[in-house]
């Protein structure tokens, strides 16, 4: 039925592309709010405007960028061109970034600002067309469910590598001191980024035809206003980061103040949450072969409520291994949801054809990520309203009030909004059960796109 099967090596070219991508979303979501504060030197309150405004910039670019790969093509593809040449520019920006300037207050922040928004705008660039391209590799659905198992995968160590080489790194720099010491060590996490999309652009090959998206843009936005659960997931995506990054932002602030750590015991907690997520992602896999994927990802993130109370109740500030195991435990169950829920968008995308006889999926694709950065943009905010509102002092011993509040927000604070993410999913009704009635039930056309006939983008997309 199906034409097209990946190789080992496509799936891997296929996996580094979000090995890529993740240099910018983990340092974003872990160690971002550390530099500009603490290295940077940007106060908590000036922080938490940068965040809302680079988060209303994406709410253009962002669905821009999914209209423009549905109406473009070109001899290399329909998203791949992006991952070529867009992928020097993206490794530059990041290394910007996590630069320094030796300025006045007022014009490093102004410096913040435009390569915050410049790493922002690349990462637009290459995320909406790479998390395109998979539907268009293959037409196979469990060849797209192996070839994201690669991507989830690769993500991890992305995330791994960021928390163990940057602290590190900066931390034991010479000559500039930490502050030279970031800047190279993201440079460094840069070059690999653009060398691995470039690896991802010559592995891959689409080969499944993408019919352009002709309908206007109001009638996008009315279709997927009336696909119930597109927006559900929109919503779970937005609260979902909101509570991952506010946690991921804390746990260099927990290691150094609350646990009284030094880089190494920074990198050291940074790398125990990003393995449990990797070790999750092999879980996660394992479970929904017997269990019910919703319900994992109900329940899974009802338990990180529990985990997190837990975890402010019982740890102390001498309690440094206990504060390692519930922190393992909370970013491993955290994960378990990842895999379902990139499922879940593309069969959601599908949901939408089936009720509505029309399909939308670039804006759908675009409008999760947005979502996404969207969410990050909120937690960054809350992070910096609330180092603000705890009285914070960066590089110096904090306060009672200030380590209560750090640990709060590696707590029981996004442990509220994982609760609202798991029960926002009891409205989520695509089971795998629904979905394959649901797709028996599409009309003969669709079920030739799902074989790979040029019409729409296949079905099942990101499974």
């Amino acid at each position: 039925m199906y034409k097209y099967k990946l190789s080992v090596l496509e799936k891997v070219g296929f996996g580094s592309g979000d090995m890529a991508v993740n240099v910018v979303i983990s340092s974003m979501m872990l160690i971002i709010t550390f530099f500009y504060t603490d290295i940077f030197g940007i106060k908590a309150s000036d922080l938490a405007m940068l965040f809302i405004v680079v988060r209303l910039i994406d709410a253009v670019t962002d669905p821009l960028m999914g209209i423009i790969t549905d109406k473009v093509t070109t001899r290399w593809g329909r998203y791949r061109p992006y991952l070529l040449f867009i992928a020097i520019p993206f490794g530059i920006s990041v290394y910007l970034t996590f630069s320094t300037p030796d300025l006045a207050y007022n014009e490093k922040l102004i410096y913040a600002y435009a390569t915050y928004i410049l790493v922002t705008i690349m990462f637009t660039a290459v995320t909406i067309p790479y998390i395109s391209l998979i539907s268009v590799l293959t037409d196979d659905p469990q060849e797209r469910l192996s070839a994201n198992g690669y991507r989830l995968f690769f993500a991890k160590i992305a995330a791994f590598l960021v928390t163990i080489i940057v602290p590190t790194l900066a931390a034991s720099w010479g000559e500039g001191g930490v502050q030279a010491g970031y800047k190279y060590a993201m440079g460094l996490m840069g070059l690999m980024g653009t060398l691995l999309f470039l690896f991802c652009f010559f592995t891959t090959k689409e080969r499944v035809e993408h019919e352009v998206e002709t309908k206007p843009l109001l009638k996008q936005i009315k279709l997927l206003a009336v696909n119930d659960q597109w927006g559900i997931l929109w919503l779970v995506c937005i609260t979902g980061t909101v509570g991952y990054v506010i946690r991921g932002s804390v746990g260099a602030y927990y290691a150094k103040y609350y646990l009284g750590g030094d880089a190494s015991m920074i990198s050291a907690f940074l790398a125990t949450g990003v393995t449990a997520a990797i070790l999750a992602m092999v879980a996660s896999t394992w479970i929904t072969k017997r269990f019910c994927k919703i319900k994992l990802f109900r329940y899974s993130q009802i338990t990180v409520m529990v985990l997190s109370a837990l975890m402010y109740l019982v740890v102390g500030r001498g309690d440094v291994a206990l504060a390692f195991i519930f922190y393992f435990l909370i970013c491993f169950v955290v994960d378990l949801h990842a895999p379902v829920f990139w499922s879940a968008i593309a069969e959601a995308v599908d949901y939408g054809e089936y009720k509505s006889k029309e399909r939308v999926a670039g804006l759908a694709f675009g409008g999760i990520s947005f979502a996404q950065k969207f969410g990050m943009g909120i937690a960054g905010a809350i992070v910096g309203w609330l180092l603000t509102f705890f009285d914070y002092v960066p590089n110096q011993e904090q306060s009672s009030m200030a380590l209560t509040g750090i640990a709060l927000m590696l707590t029981i604070i996004p442990g509220v909004f994982h609760f609202i993410m798991g029960a926002l999913m009891f409205k989520y009704k695509v089971t795998d059960d629904y979905y394959h009635n649901m797709m028996g039930q599409m009309p003969t056309e669709s079920s030739e796109d799902v074989a790979g006939e040029p019409s729409h983008v296949s079905h099942v997309a990101l499974k």
